[in-house]
């Protein structure tokens, strides 16, 4: 199904001088572009209709939309980075577009077709080309999906909005990046077999604030969930999947069911096979992260995600104890992965696995 996009450009975009002083220190998630995309979905009207590029502009949502009484809502992040030569790249936006989709089916919500996803996509990101910062800034890509319908009734939506809003980042770590502390939470899950580990829905992550906020509260900067059965097995931190390196080269990551299968966790597995190296996702207990940091015989951890790319793990706090990870200092393993997916997707090296989609 391919869809053509209505394009109305904003009336009153901002000015050239705004935006250069904006992109200076952009944040993350703080600075927003000129237009969005949108989708619109209603059975009476047959499916999936109306796709326009506009002005960024907030939405006009009945008190009694599904989305804000039901939470049927989910959505997915991506980036756009400006090449050496001007042009720009997304990184395996096919990958969201099908993350998307099973998102939507998990969550009884309408399915948008993979084409028109990356189409809403390129089309944000060539309107507000202007917005993508260069150097490690890039351009981040937020497409979500809400229940629209105004009804009370416990059912499923038969009306939804798909959006595409875009805003400009700067390098996530000033500096590069700095080992982060993690906290492991005893007290919360975040998914059981069969819940909605798996899938990107808002409710997921309102889920792991409570704990996240626990992280801070003891000095650190994540928090790593275990597994709702036994409580021993490490899953994901809030946001981000998570990966060990041991003494013999070998990686091990959890395995999916529960927890999100992310898209840098799933190109970072096939970069590190690629190398030679063996990756085995299997169950990772705490008490045995505790031992092989201990032992010597794990020598790395990191987190990984859309937003950080790769974070490497210093230290783990618990209420059982703290422990270090190889002194608390960034590992080659992460570092060498890291630089080799970031030249890919800003283009400096080849893309062996055809990940890069040229936009511009």
């Amino acid at each position: 199904m391919s869809m053509k996009f209505d394009i109305q450009p904003a009336s009153n975009p901002t000015s050239e001088k705004d935006r250069v002083a904006k992109l200076v220190d952009p944040g993350f998630g703080r600075v927003f572009t000129d237009h969005m995309a949108i989708v619109r979905y209603s059975q009476a009207k047959g499916g999936w209709h109306d796709a326009r590029i506009e002005a960024r502009a907030n939405f006009q949502l009945d008190p009694a939309g599904a989305v804000l009484h039901y939470a049927q809502e989910i959505f997915e992040g991506l980036k756009a980075y400006k090449r050496d030569d001007g042009g720009v790249n997304l990184f395996r936006p096919d990958a969201n577009a099908r993350r998307f989709k099973d998102s939507a089916d998990r969550m009884a919500m309408a399915q948008l077709p993979d084409d028109v996803f990356i189409e809403a996509v390129e089309q944000v990101v060539r309107i507000d080309r202007a917005w993508i910062p260069g150097g490690e800034g890039s351009l981040y890509l937020r497409p979500f999906m809400i229940a629209s319908e105004t009804f009370l009734g416990v059912k499923p939506s038969s009306e939804y909005i798909f959006a595409v809003i875009a805003s400009p980042v700067g390098s996530y770590f000033k500096g590069g990046p700095a080992p982060v502390s993690i906290w492991v939470s005893e007290n919360y899950t975040r998914a059981a077999i069969g819940g909605t580990g798996a899938v990107k829905c808002g409710g997921n992550y309102a889920a792991s604030l409570r704990a996240q906020a626990e992280a801070i509260q003891h000095g650190c900067d994540q928090v790593v969930f275990l597994d709702a059965v036994e409580r021993r097995y490490i899953e994901e931190l809030g946001g981000m999947n998570v990966f060990f390196v041991f003494d013999d080269g070998s990686l091990v990551t959890p395995p999916l069911g529960t927890i999100l299968p992310g898209i840098t966790r799933d190109s970072i597995i096939a970069l590190a096979k690629d190398a030679g190296k063996t990756v085995r996702e299997e169950p990772y207990s705490l008490d045995q992260w505790r031992k092989d940091a201990g032992s010597g015989k794990l020598k790395e951890a990191f987190a990984c995600g859309t937003a950080a790319v790769i974070s490497p793990i210093g230290k783990v706090r618990s209420v059982s104890g703290d422990f270090d990870i190889s002194g608390g200092a960034a590992g080659p393993v992460a570092m060498g992965l890291r630089k080799q997916l970031v030249d890919i997707q800003y283009g400096r090296t080849n893309d062996p696995h055809n990940w890069i989609r040229k936009v511009l």
